[in-house]
């Protein structure tokens, strides 16, 4: 089994895409603590878990505090009243420290003002795929009962958020699970899915781990699972080649991410775009078109936003004897920097020559995503005439958020 594929900088784009807009707070160092890094093991050494939990304060965020006993998380600044952030890595072949891990705990400090709290496991994930997955279950045991240390200390169970990655995702449901899925919330990013994609619920992350599981997707086409396995399941880019992202294999966090659903869907499948570059962020409108006469045929329209370095383009199908059609477009620069949308009616390869003089004409809105307001979709002024094959070009303002 080959190692994490780098093809995974998807973490990245999965984590920065959801800490878009992160704060930051830092306080002054009450004492100097002892930092403790990440274990190294090699393929001969990757039995034993030697699981090791690395505390992270905002104060100094690249020091890890090794936390074993409850007088050693009462020493070391750990907050009870404020949440707790556990990061749960996946599968080390070649027994090294992850590489993200470090700036991962950056960014995750300067967006929640939380304590967080890395699991070490290099040596229980070393070695051969199959021989992690068998510690799974020890390792959860062991999740599970350094928690129980932390309720003794006064925090709650909803207050706990697990962020598990590819082979950690699962080892986090199955520590909700212990917990009968009473635990704030649960990340799942990039759940792996070798031995785990006709996995029994108990064995593998799921919706029922946690009040609230989530899971972004973004290697489904080769380490990543495939099936949707939280409350909410993000495919990012349709859940396999990242844009940015070499194709070969080689060795973001808004508080409740702005979901307010109750109750809670059982499934949901989610799907959107990054960029190729950090912060791969990139902003999402609806666009719609109205046909004034519906078709007896599928109508293609090809939407297109321009602005200063903006363009990008989205296709709507509306479905024939039908009047409305919808798609998304996205592009990587604040929606108040389009100044144009150019619409072109894409006439069928099949048409014969003088059905290529026809002209369809209807309404055109966009609203930026996600729709609070139907006040602020914007609608061009008047209705438009479009003719196969002919781009048309019409100034558009949409104000920024």
């Amino acid at each position: 089994m080959p190692p994490d594929p780098c093809k995974r900088c998807f973490w990245w784009g999965a984590l920065l895409w959801w800490l878009c807009v992160a704060s930051s707070g830092d306080a002054p160092p009450t004492q100097q603590p002892k930092c403790t890094d990440f274990q190294n093991a090699n393929l001969l050494r990757g039995t034993n878990l030697k699981v090791q939990f690395l505390l992270f304060v905002p104060a100094d965020p690249s020091c890890g505090q090794l936390v074993e006993e409850s007088s050693d998380i009462q020493n070391s600044g750990f907050n009870a009243t404020l949440g707790t952030k556990l990061i749960i890595h996946g599968f080390r072949a070649l027994g090294t420290k992850p590489s993200w891990i470090d700036r991962f705990i950056s960014v995750l400090l300067r967006a929640a003002d939380a304590n967080v709290i890395a699991v070490d496991w290099v040596y229980g994930s070393t070695g051969v795929y199959f021989s992690a997955v068998e510690n799974v279950v020890r390792l959860s045991l062991e999740i599970s009962r350094f928690l129980s240390k932390l309720l003794v200390l006064g925090v709650s169970e909803s207050s706990i958020h697990i962020i598990g990655v590819s082979l950690g995702a699962h080892v986090a449901g199955m520590v909700g699970h212990f917990y009968k899925g009473q635990l704030g919330r649960i990340t799942g990013l990039d759940p792996a899915g070798p031995e785990y994609t006709r996995a029994s619920l108990e064995e593998r992350l799921d919706a029922g781990d946690a009040l609230f599981v989530e899971a972004i997707h973004t290697d489904t086409d080769n380490l990543g699972i495939r099936i949707p396995v939280g409350h909410v399941d993000y495919f990012v880019n349709g859940g396999q080649d990242q844009p940015g992202c070499p194709l070969f294999i080689h060795a973001g966090l808004a508080e409740q991410g702005g979901i307010k659903i109750e109750p809670l869907p059982k499934e949901v499948r989610v799907y959107l775009l990054t960029t190729s570059k950090a912060p791969y962020c990139v902003h999402h409108s609806l666009v719609e078109f109205y046909l004034q006469e519906p078709r007896k045929k599928d109508t293609s329209i090809e939407v297109t936003f321009l602005g200063s370095n903006v363009t990008s383009s989205v296709k709507i199908t509306i479905p024939r004897h039908q009047s409305q059609g919808k798609g998304i477009i996205a592009y990587p620069n604040p929606s108040c920097q389009i100044n144009q949308v150019k619409l072109k009616f894409q006439a069928s390869s099949r048409m014969w020559k003088k059905d290529r003089t026809t002209t369809i004409v209807g309404s055109f809105c966009t609203s930026l995503l996600p729709v609070h307001d139907s006040k602020k979709t914007v609608c061009l002024p008047e209705p438009v005439t479009l003719q196969a094959s002919v781009a048309v070009s019409h100034a558009l303002k949409i104000a920024c958020v």
